[in-house]
């Protein structure tokens, strides 16, 4: 793991979207893999300290997904959505939804884009639409950008591991 793979989220004022970018040290078609093989996607996603289950993990079109992280005090932040594209290894557009607001309807857009790169890395563009600019602040003051540094920071760590193992 090199240390330039550092996560760019961009967040332009008065738009309804973030952007985040990162580089692997991995070839597009394992950085996708970690994304819908749901043994690799557990051992990523999230901050380090939360455990995560998943309950539904449908990784084609149309297919559905959910899982719940918990800390060590025992609470569960449960989340869901919808992929309404899955295009291996290029990109997968689906929905996004944290089931712990108190009202329903704050829906994500999200778009992974996988791009690979010279030297056998791979460029990660993920987008996410939200439904109002307040719901996208609200995301960024949710202290998301301490959980996508983390995840990407131990996405490295397993490509490292996968690529070792040559999967």
């Amino acid at each position: 793991m090199t240390k330039n793979n550092q996560t760019r989220i961009t967040a332009e004022p008065g738009k309804q979207e973030i952007v985040i970018t990162r580089e692997f040290d991995a070839p597009r078609e394992l950085v996708f893999k970690a994304f819908t093989d749901p043994k690799l996607y557990i051992q990523w996603l999230g901050p380090r300290e939360l455990k995560m289950t998943l309950e539904k993990f449908e990784p084609r079109n149309g297919g559905s997904w959910r899982y719940i992280h918990k800390d060590k005090d025992g609470n569960e932040y449960a989340f869901h959505g919808v992929n309404h594209e899955v295009t291996s290894p290029e990109r997968i557009i689906g929905t996004f939804e944290f089931e712990g607001l108190p009202e329903k309807g704050h829906v994500i857009l999200q778009t992974a884009r996988f791009e690979s790169l010279p030297g056998g890395r791979t460029k990660l563009t993920s987008q996410s639409v939200f439904q109002s600019v307040a719901d996208r602040d609200g995301m960024l003051q949710s202290g998301m950008e301490r959980g996508v540094n983390d995840s990407y920071d131990r996405l490295d760590e397993l490509l490292e591991k996968m690529k070792q193992k040559e999967f």
